[in-house]
């Protein structure tokens, strides 16, 4: 299945959508600060959907409709956030932290260049996935499969659009925090019993109570929503995930100037015919907003197979995104496998492993990729040149429209010089705190 294009920005609906969810939770807590424009620290902290036992969901107003005897402030709830984020003694190895795999010095990003992380009780089981930076996702809605744009024609499906991880699964940003202290391969922990139990042990049972008051350490729901609530709202801070600080930001605000050569770069990335990476990794302002470099939709652009990740050993194994095997709620829906997240291009110059699966090490690596995946198939997939990661029976999934679509075998829609004058524009995007990988 195609669907019908991927649109410029699909933004201002859904943030319009988060705000008042927003407005709602803050009304029902009278300590939490009055809601201005910048706030966008707790827009995706209200979106639908509530973390439990097991990783599921409850409606959003229960969450945080949750009887804590003192309703914090977003400044509290940050600071909690941030020393819960760093906090290996949650996870069953004592040495496992959300900062361990999600950086600050990287963008809230891989630390290495590991396809992927290792984790669990002796840190030693494999991931499945390369983990994304955690970094301008503060407007990301809850997953939509057949996303129809609201200010255009709403009857075109656009696809799949939103939620939080690779495949989308987890509908808010509290719920995306449960995924990893409950994961096998992660922090190992067997239950949300087993989390709240070395809460009590951690240094940080001091600050929930101080926060959320003394009772929060005796009660499993309370401290669990608590634990999960001041992680969403860290996720919210300006400073911490979404500084607008590049040099590209400079640029947009008429204070610094590009090179000859990122200028050409990004007028690659945004010209249809070339590049077309702003069909996904939107660059453009717009209604006041900075870009995000991404719509927040899925698509399927069959990357190679990574035999670094263990699971893919088995030749029998495949991970096929929105149809599992990590989300279960899609599976046998043919049309979505094979489709993953478009992540921010933002601070994407301080990776060292790119795609889903990290099967690249290099951001030169990744953008030649686009440049000639369909010009020199047998470079990526082998003497067949068939895609090794997707099943056949889902090849009508995979993204064809430029830059693929000009390719001619042995003629790649970019050459070397217009490939290292984009890497050189993406290079512009990252954040002035962030450490940047070469080339």
């Amino acid at each position: 299945m195609r669907f019908h294009g991927r649109l410029a920005l699909r933004q201002p609906g859904w943030v319009l959508a988060a705000g008042c969810a927003v407005a709602v939770a803050l009304m029902s807590t009278a300590t939490l600060r009055p809601v201005h424009a910048q706030d966008k620290a707790n827009a995706k902290a209200h979106a639908p959907g509530a973390a439990q036992a097991g990783g599921g969901s409850v409606t959003a107003q229960s969450f945080y409709a949750t009887p804590f005897e003192k309703k914090p402030d977003a400044a509290t709830l940050t600071h909690l956030g941030r020393a819960l984020f760093s906090d290996a003694a949650l996870s069953a190895s004592g040495r496992l932290s959300c900062a361990s795999c999600h950086d600050p010095a990287h963008a809230y990003g891989p630390p290495n260049g590991r396809a992927t992380q290792v984790g669990g009780g002796d840190l030693h089981q494999p991931g499945l996935r390369a983990v994304p930076s955690l970094r301008y996702a503060q407007d990301t809605p809850a997953f939509n499969a057949h996303f129809t744009e609201n200010e255009g024609d709403d009857s075109i499906d656009q696809g799949p659009v939103g939620g939080w991880t690779w495949d989308g699964r987890a509908a808010s940003a509290h719920e995306q925090a449960a995924i990893p202290l409950l994961s096998a391969f992660e922090m190992g922990n067997r239950d949300r019993a087993a989390v709240v139990a070395r809460l009590r042990q951690s240094p940080n049972a001091e600050l929930m109570k101080k926060a959320f008051g003394e009772r929060v350490m005796t009660d499993e729901r309370l401290a669990w929503n608590g634990l999960l609530w001041a992680l969403e709202v860290f996720q919210q801070s300006p400073s911490d995930f979404y500084p607008y600080s590049s040099r590209f930001d400079g640029y947009l605000r008429g204070k610094e100037k590009l090179s000859a050569n990122e200028l050409r770069g990004l007028q690659i990335f945004n010209d249809p015919a070339r590049g077309n990476c702003a069909e996904c990794h939107v660059s453009a302002i717009k209604r006041g907003a900075f870009p995000q470099f991404t719509d927040r939709g899925l698509v399927a652009l069959a990357v190679p197979r990574n035999l670094q990740i263990a699971a893919n050993r088995d030749r029998r194994f495949f991970d096929l995104g929105l149809c599992g095997p990590l989300r279960t709620d899609l599976a046998g829906q043919g049309e979505f496998c094979g489709l993953f997240k478009t992540p921010t291009l933002r601070n994407v110059a301080t990776r060292q492993v790119f795609f889903h699966n990290g099967r690249f090490h290099t951001l030169t690596e990744a953008v030649r990729f686009y440049a000639d995946r369909d010009a020199f198939p047998k470079r990526y997939y082998g003497a067949h040149g068939q895609t090794n990661d997707l099943p056949a029976r889902y090849s009508a999934n995979v993204n064809r429209e430029a830059p693929f679509e000009a390719q001619r075998p042995g003629k790649p829609s970019l050459n070397d010089a217009e490939i290292n004058d984009l890497v050189a524009f993406l290079h512009t995007l990252t954040d002035k705190d962030a450490h940047t990988v070469r080339p």
